[in-house]
């Protein structure tokens, strides 16, 4: 077990590999003593946390601390007692040791395969006055730098409380000289890498918006000052919840740097009576000494074999066509066929039909919960059409916004109170749609009736599951009043377990997660859909930021990424259909477009790129990611793909803007052997793997804006 006790001193002391995670009890109170490269021995380790004489609870560095008592950061939870009081005191009780991972009730997390991949320790502590019982959770992962965190609740008291603040996990770093890394954006422009020195006060990353967001993800990073994407020590927290979510980072008046991660307080609390539990989502941290990019491949590896389920997770993703660019509302079942013939003949594997086959729906004002097909663009029906696409030898995939509905539709006519609001207030409408209350349980047995029928009546192999709002009023129909504040937990809690009845009963369907493309690209949806449309933006240049961003934490075979027609619908530009090829094989790949349109000229190039990607996609999916150059950092990008023998890598160089008179460019490489020699696919030249390490990979003269080169190296 890599959990090592030492009764004397006090110590739980959880070691993987290279990581060493160190827990000291002190007075009743869990404190964090220690968290970085292993450290191999267990004795003397008292002095690890620093406690002037007569030190006050304010300076000790705690692991889950508390309001109301001396400590003046921010605290880790907050209850409120039936008498309006607000102060509790948790101590230590007693602990255990599980080997393996305990799986948490309804909510998603990282799991394992065998019980001797990890180890679980469970800190028991408690209130005596209230009778509140609160459980620490860690799980230590045996060969990687990874520990888990979550909490649970226990009310074994006799009057009910209500919590007010219930976070994850917290971690008090011993000094304050660091950094913060997170993913910030909008709409069209997510995943952008932001970093900043961190400073007296607080930094705050959340989402209020009923989901994760496209504006920030739950994610950031504590970094030493001067760690590069390959040097330095790196600190990862990547909460596994797709709702409202809080990360903060607090440096205090004796220069310490306290982090808390979990369910956003904001308009939160949750009722607990006598012996009733509460849960928080778990808490993914990563430890890399080796820089940014070390950190994102153990998360990228982990998230990818250990958080993703199902008979996909291994697989090789299909290559996709998906008409939305090409047609949006406007399209019958002529030309869908048309579309999906091109398709086969060009290779591609799997047509998805888009919004617009249901209902009455003919633009964005009608027909969401009405999942009944359109008879008037598909007289023959649904099936009828996936049969004759499948005919063509491709699979057929489908759009579905289940989440929702619109006031014009026969749903909402019959249940208007099936939608998230407060009663005698206006509803906020975005998109012309409301969001349907997911707490309650017919709406989910509604949802799960109305796409079962359609699973199981009309031949699909994908599903894209989208969610294109933030959620307003919030209030549900189905709580009294002193839950109120419980709507958006409770609604998060209800679209996973809608999401576990569908996944499980149709495992053969590959589901990709969207939210207006990003808007929930986090790990809570990657446990349900092991893939995510990352942007609704689909321009090549403007992809590099969101792409590269988005891989600090997830992984390669997560995101989605389509070529789509030039000029960009997005943004206008203009961009070689090559470059619109390099970028969208640098993620699950597919196109956007109206295929029936493209010259022979193009279409050969097409047929290309198909076959190559075919090649390439095990290890553009699998392999591990190297990221070269940053496009926040200058006018080139580049990323590689390396195989885990490292006997094969894929090289992909961009060249935003053209540069007159430049030097010769060389590239860098990363992850390859220094002792094997490699050959590029299409050259005669052999590079050894130090020069390619050391002097970098000649890039030939790209002329023009916008240009991309490819290299495929295989070791001789």
């Amino acid at each position: 077990m890599a959990i090592l006790l030492n009764e004397e001193e006090h110590f739980f002391h959880l070691q993987s590999t290279n990581m060493s995670y160190i827990i000291q009890i002190e007075n009743g109170f869990p404190l964090h003593a220690y968290w970085g490269p292993k450290l191999h021995h267990n004795k003397n380790l008292t002095d690890l946390i620093f406690c002037p004489m007569g030190s006050t609870i304010d300076r000790l560095p705690q692991e889950y601390p508390q309001y109301g008592s001396g400590d003046f950061r921010h605290p880790a939870y907050q209850v409120q007692l039936e008498d309006g009081s607000r102060v509790t005191e948790l101590v230590y009780k007693s602990y255990r040791m599980i080997q393996g991972k305990p799986s948490l009730t309804g909510l998603p997390a990282v799991y394992v395969e065998s019980k001797m991949e990890a180890s679980t320790l469970e800190i028991e502590l408690e209130d005596k006055y209230t009778g509140l019982t609160v459980v620490l959770i860690y799980t230590i992962f045996e060969e990687r730098n990874v520990l888990t965190r979550s909490t649970k609740f226990i009310h074994k008291g006799s009057r009910s409380i209500k919590l007010r603040r219930a976070l994850s996990a917290c971690v008090d770093f011993h000094r304050a000289d660091l950094e913060i890394l997170y993913l910030s954006g909008a709409w069209t422009r997510e995943g952008h890498l932001k970093r900043r020195q961190l400073e007296p006060g607080s930094t705050i990353i959340e989402s209020r918006r009923g989901m994760s967001s496209h504006q920030l993800n739950p994610f950031v990073a504590i970094l030493d000052q001067g760690t590069t994407e390959d040097t330095g020590d790196a600190y990862g927290f990547s909460l596994v919840y797709s709702g409202n979510f809080v990360a903060e980072a607090e440096v205090d008046s004796f220069q310490t740097t306290r982090v808390t991660i979990g369910v956003n307080p904001f308009d939160f609390s949750w009722q607990l009576e006598p012996g009733e539990q509460f849960q928080t989502p778990e808490v993914v941290m990563v430890y890399s000494a080796h820089g940014i990019g070390g950190m994102s491949r153990t998360f990228h590896k982990l998230y990818r074999t250990r958080l993703c389920r199902g008979p996909h997770r291994d697989k090789e993703r299909p290559i996709l066509v998906n008409n939305w660019e090409a047609t949006y509302f406007d399209f019958d079942a002529d030309k869908i066929q048309a579309i999906a013939k091109v398709a086969a003949e060009l290779g591609i594997e799997l047509f998805v039909l888009d919004d617009g086959w249901y209902g009455t729906r003919n633009d964005d004002t009608s027909s969401l919960g009405d999942w009944v097909e359109n008879r008037k663009k598909l007289p023959n029906g649904l099936a009828d059409l996936a049969n004759k696409v499948k005919h063509y030898g491709i699979q057929f995939g489908l759009w579905v916004e289940p989440e929702m509905v619109s006031p014009d539709s026969d749903l909402y006519r019959k249940h208007p109170d099936w939608c998230i609001h407060v009663k005698g207030r206006r509803r906020t409408e975005f998109r012309t749609q409301l969001v349907l209350d997911l707490s309650r349980k017919e709406v989910r047995d509604y949802l799960f009736e109305s796409l079962s029928h359609i699973f199981s009546t009309v031949p699909i192999s994908y599903i894209k599951w989208d969610m294109n709002r933030a959620l307003t009023e919030l209030g549900s129909a189905d709580l009294p009043v002193e839950r109120q504040s419980e709507t958006a937990h409770r609604y998060v809690l209800g679209l996973y377990e809608l999401l576990e009845r569908i996944v499980t009963s149709f495992p053969e369907i590959l589901f990709e997660s969207c939210s207006s493309g990003g808007g929930r690209f986090d790990p809570g949806m990657l446990y349900y859909m092991p893939q995510t449309w990352t942007s609704d933006n689909t321009d090549a240049i403007e992809r590099l930021k969101i792409q590269y961003g988005t891989s600090v934490v997830y992984p390669v075979s997560s995101i989605g990424a389509h070529v789509s027609t030039s000029p960009n619908h997005q943004v206008g530009r203009c961009t070689p259909l090559g470059t619109r090829g390099d970028v969208a094989m640098s993620g699950n790949f597919g196109y956007e477009l109206d295929l029936t349109k493209f010259t022979d000229a193009e279409k050969e190039v097409v047929k290309m790129q198909v076959a190559t990607y075919k090649k390439i996609r095990s290890l553009v999916q699998q392999g591990e990611l190297y990221r070269l150059k940053s496009p926040f950092e200058g006018i080139e990008t580049a990323w590689m793909f390396v195989s885990e023998d490292q006997k094969e890598a894929l090289v992909f160089y961009f060249q935003v803007l053209a540069e007159p008179h430049g030097p010769i460019k060389r590239l860098k490489l990363k992850g390859l052997n220094r002792d094997l020699d490699y050959k590029i696919k299409g050259q005669d030249t052999i590079f050894g793997g130090d020069r390619l390490l050391q002097i970098g990979l000649p890039i030939p003269e790209l002329n023009g804006d916008f240009k991309s080169h490819s290299f495929h190296l295989t070791a001789i």
